[in-house]
């Protein structure tokens, strides 16, 4: 029987009983456990199997998943993991593209992965150029049901949007928010066309201004060596990385002024909403 907690140290209802990703499970040692941290927890995490165990350091073992490649865990009651269907497709390659540790808050790293703006200026050569400034207008919602961000009909310009691409591409864009620490990406596949790659931002919530962030694949290039395809998405989130660090302040801003009508923003405008929806309080400012 796992460990309840019944002190939530001031975080939010919505936050404290979600599931969490807390490692790539396939990277946990063979050989013991990894200490890191939950909502400011000092948690370990070890494989077992093709299962896991994760435990309160001097605690006991908390609630723990395993799904689309990652080890999940929560320190309250979670309820449904979000679907992610394209996983259990059989021509996919899946796997974690990079994981790093970043000193910011969650939605602060969801806010960035959902702004096509700085593609031009932060990703330029690869996921924009200069010459290409403009974000076109696109659809955005919360979903009827409250449970997830919807951003669809996204059209940007990208000189190299895959590690398999071969030129420069105007590439369409969806991007679900189904999870307040997790986005998901759809975007033209160049190896299947017709079809979409998969590219999900998974956060681990180690503290309220500490991360670790995991881009996880779902794509269908067949070709492309595993090494080219980390390298790839390591190089762009090595340019992401100092200016989430740099930005301030670091929790995100949810009162009403800090929206902004830039057209651009619009993704963000919702999120935001969506947040305060919730009622989340954990790495936001409100």
């Amino acid at each position: 029987m796992g460990f309840k907690m019944t002190e939530t140290g001031g975080i939010d209802p919505d936050t404290w009983n979600r599931w969490h990703v807390v490692g790539c499970h396939d990277e946990l040692p063979d050989d013991g456990a990894r200490a890191t941290r939950l909502l400011g927890r000092a948690i370990t995490v070890e494989r077992r199997g093709s299962g896991a165990e994760v435990r309160l350091t001097g605690g006991g073992a908390l609630p723990v998943k395993v799904a689309y490649g990652y080890v999940w865990s929560s320190l309250g009651t979670p309820g449904p993991l979000f679907e992610l269907p394209e996983h259990a497709e059989a021509d996919r390659r899946n796997l974690n593209g990079c994981s790093f540790f970043v000193r910011t808050s969650p939605p602060r790293a969801i806010e960035n992965f959902l702004d096509m703006a700085h593609f031009p200026f932060v990703h330029t050569g690869i996921l924009g150029e200069e010459a290409h400034p403009d974000v076109k207008d696109y659809d955005v919602a919360i979903s009827t049901d409250g449970r997830e961000v919807v951003a669809s009909n996204c059209h940007f310009y990208q000189p190299k949007a895959a590690a398999a691409s071969t030129g420069g591409v105007d590439v369409t864009y969806r991007y679900r928010v189904p999870h307040p620490w997790c986005a998901i990406l759809y975007k033209d596949s160049p190896a299947k066309p017709g079809r979409s790659d998969v590219i999900a931002l998974f956060v681990q919530p180690c503290g309220e201004e500490e991360i670790v962030a995991n881009l996880a694949l779902f794509i269908l290039d067949d070709d492309t060596p595993l090494p080219a395809l980390r390298r790839f998405q390591q190089q762009i989130f090595v340019q992401d990385k100092p200016i989430l660090e740099n930005q301030m302040p670091r929790r995100l801003p949810l009162y009403p002024r800090a929206d902004s009508p830039v057209r651009a923003d619009k993704a963000s405008i919702a999120y935001r909403r969506w947040l305060r929806q919730l009622g989340t309080s954990f790495g936001v400012l409100s």
